[in-house]
């Protein structure tokens, strides 16, 4: 056989094995690209995406999009060709696969974390929304998890309205932690709830629950790396009463990050005339009781999605402008926001063609 021939077929060989190396080697990477977007104002699956009834709602036009990341999942092992293939994709990011899935947090764990924040987005979209309207909501503590094998296991339930710990009435969730770490692991605190069935049988029969009993739980020590304190094994959470029916339907959505563009698009159902003036604009954010607008993650994707859809203005979370703003797509306007004040500023200026002094990404 000719030297060259010999060397040619020498190589190709090598390259099919590295090849096949490099598909059957599994890599510690997960990949996150741009995903759907949809818009708020319209229609998903068949049906609007908001449903308000028992209040007047108005028609409204344009759009303002929420926007996705796919990520692979969190039981998926990329091999080492599709991580190279992502690094050297313009618009996909292959990142740890820690850093998407930390201590080993599974699919069905995911799942289920994604499902829980994307239900607590809606909530706080719609009273964001409606406080920003002047319509009065209802609000409580709750319990919201009961972690298995902790000292509340059995004593507390998810769905517990918390009135007071210790005799010190709790006005948000993070009063009750406050209150509770006040004690040292082994110690005992008191919890005066209104159970989960008692409040449940209330709202059905649109009355105030009134029904309390006291639960004395003794607390266990932290398992966390740092200091030692006290705890009793559970999260508290809000829950609301709203003077009329808002309900979101989009499935297969997860996370917290649609909570922004939910509150603005019942905003604008809830308000005569179109927040958009018809212009395209997506954006992205959580959002809290208050109106506050937080980060999220995957922002370069999320503007690339947005883009690819025609959308001209993307609202953009303040602590996300820097690096939304060293990739932006060709034809995007990122507007930098802290709160749903800010948002509905930059709508009413992007509606009246006023758009020069929008507040602005930078790197």
């Amino acid at each position: 056989m000719p030297r060259r021939t010999a060397t040619m077929l020498a190589s190709t060989l090598m390259l099919i094995a590295l090849l096949c190396a490099g598909v059957l080697i599994p890599v510690p990477y997960a990949e996150m690209s741009p995903g759907p977007t949809v818009n708020t104002l319209g229609d998903h699956a068949g049906e609007p995406v908001l449903q308000i009834s028992g209040r007047k709602t108005y028609t409204t036009s344009g759009h303002l999009n929420m926007t996705t990341v796919r990520v692979t999942s969190a039981d998926y092992r990329m091999n080492l060709v599709e991580a190279v293939y992502g690094w050297l994709a313009h618009d996909n990011k292959v990142v740890p696969h820690d850093t998407l899935y930390p201590d080993g947090k599974t699919e069905e764990q995911s799942t289920q974390e994604n499902a829980e924040e994307f239900s607590q987005s809606q909530e706080s979209a719609k009273v964001a929304a409606l406080k920003e309207l002047d319509i009065p909501v209802t609000s409580w503590v709750i319990v919201s998890t009961v972690v298995k094998g902790s000292p509340a296991e059995g004593r507390l339930h998810a769905g517990d309205v918390i009135k007071a710990v210790d005799g010190t009435v709790v006005k948000e969730p993070g009063d009750v932690a406050k209150l509770v770490t006040k004690h040292k692991p082994g110690e005992k605190v008191v919890f005066r709830i209104v159970p989960a069935k008692e409040q449940a049988a209330a709202e059905k029969a649109n009355k105030t629950a009134t029904k309390t009993q006291d639960v004395t739980i003794t607390t266990a020590t932290s398992d966390d790396s740092g200091e030692k304190r006290a705890i009793v094994g559970i999260s508290a959470g809000t829950d609301h009463t709203f003077p009329f029916t808002i309900d979101i339907k989009l499935a297969d959505v997860g996370g917290p990050s649609a909570g922004l563009m939910f509150a603005l698009g019942i905003y604008d159902k809830l308000t005569p005339g179109s927040l958009t003036g018809g212009k395209f604009v997506a954006g992205t954010g959580t959002i809290d009781d208050a109106g506050k607008v937080g980060p999220i993650g995957g922002i370069e994707m999320k503007t690339v999605g947005a883009r690819s859809q025609g959308a001209q203005y993307f609202l953009t979370p303040a602590e996300n402008c820097a690096a939304a703003a060293t990739d932006t797509p060709s034809g995007l306007r990122l507007v930098k926001v802290n709160t749903i004040d800010d948002a509905l500023d930059a709508l009413k200026d992007i509606r009246g063609g006023d758009t020069a002094d929008l507040p602005k990404c930078t790197k």
